[in-house]
């Protein structure tokens, strides 16, 4: 079985640097080059990190492969956009991100971490809450295999770029 395990402190940079390889490899043709870096610059730096490591509000969980590379991660905590109007905010948490790298695509590895994510939540919430691009079926056709359900527009910026991305809601 894949072992999931804590994010530390010593794994901030790899996994910065892990976080905008897979984020490139998956969305980097869409975006202009100067947009790209501005977005990386900010999204998954070292230092906000290992702030997040140590908040006990966020969980970041690793799959490292034998050679101790990491392979996925999926990183869970507060609420940190506006949803659209209706929807529920006081007793709800947040899928971040996950992210896996090319090689561990389709080895049930996702699997392993929406099911630790969605125990996470559970424990801490009513509501799971996450942003998806629109134009990412695949993401999406997961989510919903998972009872997640749209919810409304989100406007997810890379650089001085808007994408549209959707947001999805899990009653748990």
């Amino acid at each position: 079985m894949t072992t999931l395990i804590p994010a530390t402190d010593a794994d901030a940079e790899p996994l910065s640097r892990f976080a905008a390889e897979t984020f490139t490899a998956t969305f980097g043709h869409i975006y202009d080059p100067a947009d790209l870096a501005l977005f990386l610059s900010d999204w998954n730096p070292p230092d906000k990190l290992r702030t997040q490591i140590a908040d006990p509000d966020w969980a970041i969980r690793l799959v490292p492969g034998a050679d101790g590379a990491i392979l996925g991660y999926i990183k869970m905590g507060p609420l940190d956009f506006d949803l659209p109007p209706g929807q529920p905010t006081g007793d709800a948490v947040e899928l971040h991100q996950i992210y896996l790298a090319e090689a561990a695509k389709g080895t049930g590895l996702a699997a392993r971490l929406m099911d630790w994510g969605i125990a996470w939540a559970r424990e801490r919430a009513s509501i799971l809450y996450l942003s998806v691009f629109t134009d990412n079926p695949r993401a999406q056709a997961v989510y919903r295999r998972y009872g997640f359900y749209d919810v409304g527009r989100n406007g997810f910026r890379v650089g001085n770029h808007v994408d549209e991305d959707r947001f999805f809601r899990l009653d748990l």
